[in-house]
């Protein structure tokens, strides 16, 4: 007998949009009455004006800067000279640094991330039926870990450790161990029951089963998804830096705070870059572990 008829799953799916837009009208209602919608009082003549100062990345002064610019005080003494193309270029160094520390961060933390989640995901599968004292709290630690942003984590480990990528490391694993486990779990979950069924037929224990078929069917599944979070962590941590975890979200942060915009403009450039190459390699990654495998 079926669980929900297809009336049934459309009316549940009708409550669920209705809900949705109760909520979403509840929240623009909540916004307007605290007057919290306000797009300030020239936001048109800001965006043009921030537009226009992004237009004009700083990387362009390695071959258009001017060689000899001056800064001047008020009464016209010269206060120093200096060649933007020179200045420039080891900015520009700096930044390529900084964007290596960011994929070193991201990488470390996600592999940390990964090793520690395998055994947790494992225990969490309800198909392995492990004993409930240990499913509860693995499940309870995977849950918590995933709620809590990476930018908490890192606030709280740079109080621990200090400022610096170990700060960082720690918060892309603490964070990630959650959508690993999970996702790890949901890969144990949909393996084929014909592999648990034989196993059992044979005596044995459901974990031994699904230890066995892991070196099958799962480590495509497992590296497929590690590729996948390794590139979503190398965006979020491109923002840790904010909070003093070092690569880019440092300069990021030194940029707006010194109004640099053009310097913003190459930050944004090289992170966009950044993700989008490393956004290419995942996804070929993972298709040619998508390739059926053929077996004798």
């Amino acid at each position: 007998m079926p669980l929900a008829t297809p009336r049934l799953q459309q009316l549940a799916l009708r409550g669920l949009l209705l809900a949705y837009a109760a909520l979403l009208l509840a929240s623009l209602w909540s916004f307007a009455h605290q007057g919290d919608l306000s797009l300030g009082r020239n936001p048109w003549a800001n965006l043009t004006r921030t537009l226009d100062e992004l237009s004009r990345p700083s990387f362009l002064d390695v071959w258009f800067g001017d060689p000899r610019l001056e800064y001047k005080a008020d009464d016209g003494r010269v206060l120093r000279v200096e060649d933007r193309r020179v200045v420039e270029a080891r900015y520009l160094w700096g930044v390529l640094e900084a964007a290596w520390t960011t994929v070193k961060i991201a990488t470390v933390g996600s592999f940390l991330a990964a090793l520690l989640a395998l055994p947790l995901g494992f225990m969490a599968a309800r198909n392995v039926q492990a004993p409930r004292l240990l499913v509860w709290p693995v499940r309870a630690l995977l849950d918590a870990s995933r709620a809590i942003h990476t930018l908490v984590f890192g606030l709280i480990y740079v109080g621990i450790v200090g400022l610096g990528p170990m700060a960082g490391i720690l918060a892309i694993a603490s964070h990630s161990l959650g959508t690993y486990g999970k996702l790890f779990a949901e890969h144990i979950e949909t393996s084929d029951p014909r592999l648990m069924q034989s196993g059992l037929a044979l005596g044995l224990k459901p974990w031994q089963v699904l230890l066995h078929g892991m070196r099958r069917g799962f480590y495509p599944a497992f590296t497929s998804t590690h590729l996948y979070l390794w590139e979503f962590n190398v965006r979020d941590s491109t923002v840790l830096g904010l909070i003093g975890a070092g690569g880019l979200g440092l300069l990021v942060s030194e940029a707006v705070s010194l109004f640099q915009w053009e310097r913003l403009a190459t930050l944004l450039i090289v992170i966009v870059l950044m993700v989008w190459l490393l956004d290419r390699l995942s996804a070929r990654v993972r298709q040619t572990l998508m390739v059926p495998v053929q077996h004798d």
